[in-house]
């Protein structure tokens, strides 16, 4: 998820909001400007996204007109031209999805409009570009077929623990924490599977997002957790969790006995169901 100074950028959640914060009329102009051909366009790709229209190549003559007041207004150095640039890339981040496209557009504002407000915000933005870039990547490799990157941690006992660990048998990797609703909710649907199946080699390891190891202590005591579980005190930051680019939780993956990902973010009889199926194999 984008940081709040992007999201205040962002096409998808309204551009006429945008175009009010950046001081454009509604009406027509008199005389063209970098800030009223800027509204022209944004009011086109407004009515677009109005109409449900997401795809890039439906954005072809918007996406060129763009360039056009890019080239247009090249020699003026003011944030009304710079944003010309943010709007494009805005509109690849939040609605095209392509932080590829997106990363040259912002370079591009902070090396030549660095006096601008809109320069400025790169520091913070161009940042969190780079690491969303960094965890569609991650992402990309945790599909189902793909091999499990496994690491190596340390469970609450000091012991190592890895998915290579349990070779040979169907492993869960749940990325959870005790302040997460949507993972105690799911919590009786995890705890069925591995009643139910790990006799015949079903384990679970648990990566803990907590900050306190005595609220997770208590929680697992508590909840009858005998599963192992990996804890680092950092929530959010969690070294694990970065290392797969887990942004939201539960998140899970079932890893076959071949160490390759059957499925990820299973949830209620789904799971149990796809645990019997690899076990069969």
């Amino acid at each position: 998820m984008l940081v709040n100074i992007m999201k205040k950028h962002s096409i998808f959640t309204g551009l006429l909001a945008l175009v009010l914060m950046m001081g454009l009329t509604l009406h027509a102009a008199e005389e063209s400007s970098p800030k009223s051909d800027l509204q022209a366009l944004v009011m086109k790709i407004q009515g677009k996204l109005q109409e449900g229209v997401m795809e890039e190549s439906a954005y072809e003559s918007e996406l060129k007109e763009f360039d056009g007041l890019i080239e247009k207004y090249k020699d003026q150095k003011t944030g009304d031209v710079a944003q010309i640039s943010l709007m494009k890339a805005m509109l690849y981040i939040e609605v095209f999805k392509n932080m590829d496209k997106a990363l040259p557009l912002l370079e591009s504002v902070e090396k030549n409009f660095p006096e601008t407000d809109q320069g400025k915000m790169m520091t913070n933005i161009i940042p969190q570009v780079k690491r969303q870039m960094e965890v569609q990547k991650r992402q990309a490799h945790l599909q189902p077929g793909k091999e499990w990157p496994d690491f190596e941690a340390k469970d609450l006992s000091g012991k190592p623990l890895s998915v290579g660990k349990f070779k040979g048998k169907v492993v869960l990797v749940d990325f959870w924490a005790t302040w997460c609703g949507p993972c105690v909710a799911e919590l009786p649907n995890v705890k069925k599977a591995y009643a139910e199946y790990h006799d015949a080699g079903f384990e679970i390891i648990g990566v803990s997002l907590d900050n306190k190891r005595e609220a997770l202590d208590e929680f697992l005591k508590k909840n009858k957790m005998p599963w192992p579980q990996t804890f680092d005190g950092k929530g959010w930051e969690n070294e694990i969790a970065g290392q797969y680019g887990i942004q939201s939780i539960p998140a899970t993956f079932l890893i076959g006995p071949d160490g390759k990902i059957i499925a990820r973010d299973l949830r209620g009889p789904a799971l149990e169901k796809a645990v019997a199926a690899a076990l069969k194999k």
